[in-house]
C-alpha cells in the first residue's frame, strides 16, 4: 500500500483526537528507551571505573608477601615474623611459567628535599627495572632504572607526580638536579606522570620515589630484605595452577611449615581480573533485562491502546471494508499508526537518555584526571531504532487484525 499526505494526515489527527490516551500510550515507550540507554550509558561508566582500577598491570601478575606462621616448624614457634630474601628470587624463576620475578622493598614517611624545598610523608620503593614491565610506567621526563643502576649500587631516583610539583613544579626538566632523601643526596634520572590504576603496590605513585634495590637494601641497612615479590606468568600461564608451587617453595626455603595456610600471603591479579569481568557481564545482563523489561511493558501499553482505538473505530473500518478497501490497506494504517507512535516516543526518549549521560559524564569527569565514557556507541543507537520499527509494528499486528476482522454487518449495528 502507498501511504500518502492523507494517510499521514490521518495518523496524526487520529493520535490528536484523543491527546492525553495518546501521550500516555507514548510514555510507555519513551520511559523504556530512555531507561534502556541511561543504564547502558551508566554501565559503560562503571566498567570504565572498574577497568581504570586495573590499568597498567598486567593479567598474569601475582604478588608475594610474608606473614605471621601459624604452624610451629623445625623448632620454629607458631606466630614467627620472616621475610622474603633475594635468594627467594633465583628460586622462584627456576619455576616453569614464571617468566618475570620483581622484588619491592618500602619504607613510608620519607621527606624529600631541593635547595630550600622540603616535602614530607613521601614512600620510598627500591626495586629492580623489571617493576616496568609488570606495572606499566608512564614518564613524564627520563627513564626508569636500569640494569646498570642497580649493578653500581648508583644513588639515582625516579621521582612521582606529586613529588615533581612540591619540589620542581614550574622549573621544566628536573632530570639530572639532586635531591635529598633523608639526609642522602639521589640524581634525580625520570618523572612519573600520574597513575589512573587503583592497582598500586605499596602506595599512590604519585608519591613514590623509585631508586635502585641494591642502593635502598645498603643505605638503609635492608641486607637482603624484600618487602614484596611481583611475579609475572609467561604467555599462557594460569596463575592460580601455580599458586601451590610457589607456595612450596617459599615455604622450604624460609623453614616453613608446608602445611601452614597463613605465613606466605599470595594476590593472584588473574582472579581478580576474573570477578570483574565476571561482574561486568552480570551488569550488562542486569541492565538488558531491566531495559527491555521496561521497554517490552511499554511496547504492550501500545499494543493494548490500540486495540481500545480499534474498537472505537469499527464504524469508520466497517464502511472503509464496505466500500472496497483491501485488508492490507486497513492493515497497514493500524501498524503504521503503532510505528509512529513508538517511533516518535522512542526518539525523545533517546535524545533525552543522551543528554542526560552526557550531564552525568561532564560532571563526573570534573573530578578525574582521565576522562570515562557514559555515552552509547552510534551503531546501539542505530540499532535501538530498528528495535523501535519493529516493536511498533508487533505492536501493531495485534490490533490492525482486529481491525480486518470487523465485518460490515457489524459496523451497522455499532452505528
Amino acid at each position: 500500500m502507498r501511504f500518502d499526505l492523507n494517510s499521514w494526515e490521518e495518523i496524526f489527527i487520529t493520535l490528536a483526537r484523543n491527546k492525553s490516551r495518546s501521550l500516555l500510550t507514548a510514555f510507555g515507550v519513551f520511559w523504556g528507551i530512555f531507561m534502556l540507554i541511561v543504564l547502558i550509558g551508566l554501565g559503560n561508566g562503571l566498567k570504565g571505573f572498574m577497568s581504570r582500577n586495573f590499568e597498567g598491570v598486567a593479567h598474569n601478575t601475582s604478588f608475594l608477601s610474608s606473614n605471621r606462621t601459624s604452624l610451629p616448624y623445625k623448632g620454629f614457634q607458631k606466630g614467627r615474623t620472616w621475610n622474603l630474601q633475594n635468594k627467594d628470587l633465583g628460586l622462584l624463576l627456576k619455576i616453569d611459567g614464571i617468566e618475570k620475578v620483581c622484588p619491592v622493598v618500602f619504607r613510608w614517611g620519607s621527606s624529600v628535599f631541593y635547595n630550600e624545598l622540603t616535602s614530607k610523608g613521601f614512600i620510598i620503593n627500591g626495586t629492580l627495572p623489571v617493576y616496568a614491565e609488570l606495572e606499566t610506567q608512564d614518564l613524564a621526563y627520563g627513564r626508569f632504572i636500569n640494569a646498570i643502576d642497580v649493578s653500581e649500587n648508583r644513588k639515582v631516583c625516579v621521582i612521582g607526580e606529586q613529588v615533581y610539583n612540591d619540589l620542581f613544579k614550574g622549573t621544566g626538566d628536573p632530570t639530572g638536579k639532586s635531591i635529598g632523601i633523608e639526609g642522602v643526596y639521589y640524581q634525580v634520572i625520570g618523572v612519573l606522570n600520574a597513575s589512573n590504576s587503583n592497582v598500586n603496590i605499596g602506595g599512590n605513585s604519585r608519591q613514590k620515589v623509585f631508586m635502585p634495590l641494591s642502593t635502598m637494601q645498603n643505605i638503609y641497612n635492608e641486607r637482603d630484605k624484600i618487602n614484596i615479590i611481583m611475579l609475572g606468568g609467561s604467555p599462557g600461564a594460569v596463575m592460580s595452577k601455580l599458586q601451590p608451587e610457589v607456595e612450596q617453595v617459599i615455604k622450604a626455603a624460609n623453614s616453613i611449615n608446608p602445611d601452614d595456610k597463613q605465613a606466605v600471603f599470595f594476590l593472584n591479579t588473574e582472579a581478580l581480573f576474573g570477578m570483574v569481568t565476571n561482574l561486568q557481564m552480570g551488569i550488562n545482563i542486569l541492565i538488558w533485562l531491566v531495559g527491555l523489561g521496561t521497554l517490552f511493558a511499554g511496547i504492550i501499553g501500545v499494543s493494548n491502546i490500540m486495540m481500545v482505538t480499534v474498537k472505537e473505530r469499527t464504524t469508520e473500518f466497517g464502511i472503509r471494508r464496505a466500500i472496497g478497501a483491501l485488508p492490507q490497506d486497513v492493515l497497514g494504517q493500524i501498524i503504521l499508526e503503532s510505528i509512529v507512535i513508538t517511533i516518535l516516543a522512542g526518539t525523545v526518549g533517546l535524545l533525552l537518555a543522551v543528554l542526560t549521560l552526557s550531564g552525568v559524564e561532564s560532571i563526573i569527569n570534573q573530578a578525574q584526571t582521565a576522562p570515562i565514557n557514559f555515552q552509547v556507541s552510534f551503531g546501539l543507537a542505530i540499532g535501538t531504532f530498528i528495535i523501535l520499527m519493529l516493536l511498533g509494528v508487533f505492536a501493531g499486528l495485534a490490533p490492525a487484525y482486529r481491525a480486518l476482522a470487523i465485518k460490515p454487518i457489524d459496523a451497522i449495528r455499532e452505528e
